[in-house]
């Protein structure tokens, strides 16, 4: 068995500090077929740091789906603008099924995480990646359709969020318009050259000038982390 994905019953760490449903529920645009994802992030006992192997930093579990970063791990994915990490701290309170005092002060210094290089280059990334798999998806085939217009819808919604936190600094994680993301996600999944037109526009906007700053602020989390290690030490 993949060490790396397994059953949640085998592979479930202590110390979750912040969970909760992120994905396609989160975005609003889930139907009836959808999975239901989790994220989240933990500390490990500061103590397994200081043997000869360091602890895991991801566990992925199978039922249900669920993803948990070590603490250290997740901020290095959202100081370099991981869009999947970062929605975390953004999610709509509701969303959250753990949220600890540690986890609460980690949502408190989120913006600074963010950078305009990290974000750009980011969002972009991923939203032209989902642009070259749904140009390989046979339009001709139903199931291939189908996957062609998810990966349409997520690149909707990268393009969006990214060009969002750009321009105003703020993640926006539910889409006020579902079902317009969905019927224009239908048309570019029947001509991927409209997507084209959409990456263009974005790259456009992160052109200009944005209200993020050049570089991340390293120095909160550095703060944070070391509240989380000693947060997690046991006395000898």
């Amino acid at each position: 068995m993949d060490a790396s994905r397994v059953p949640a019953e085998e592979a479930t760490p202590v110390n979750v500090l912040l969970s909760g449903i992120v994905g396609s529920t989160a975005y609003g645009l889930a139907h009836a077929g959808s999975d239901l994802d989790r994220l989240g992030l933990f500390a490990a006992p500061t103590e397994e740091f200081h043997g000869l192997h360091r602890p895991a930093e991801s566990h992925v579990t199978t039922a249900p789906d669920r993803t948990l970063h070590e603490a250290a791990k997740w901020c290095r994915l959202a100081l370099g603008g991981n869009p999947t990490a970062s929605e975390l701290v953004w999610l709509p309170e509701e969303l959250h099924e753990v949220r600890t005092p540690l986890g609460e002060e980690l949502i408190g210094i989120r913006t600074s995480f963010l950078s305009t290089r990290a974000v750009r280059n980011s969002y972009l990334g991923y939203a032209t990646q989902q642009f070259r798999k749904l140009t390989t998806r046979d339009p001709a085939d139903a199931a291939g359709r189908a996957r062609a217009a998810k990966h349409a819808r997520h690149l909707i919604r990268l393009v969006r969020q990214g060009v969002t936190l750009h321009e105003t600094g703020h993640l926006e994680i539910r889409l006020p318009d579902p079902e317009a993301v969905r019927a224009e996600a239908e048309r570019i999944a029947d001509d991927a050259s409209l997507a084209t037109t959409l990456l263009s526009d974005a790259e456009d906007r992160f052109s200009r000038p944005g209200v993020l700053p050049e570089a991340p602020d390293e120095a909160p989390a550095e703060a944070w982390l070391r509240r989380v290690r000693a947060a997690h030490l046991t006395p000898a």
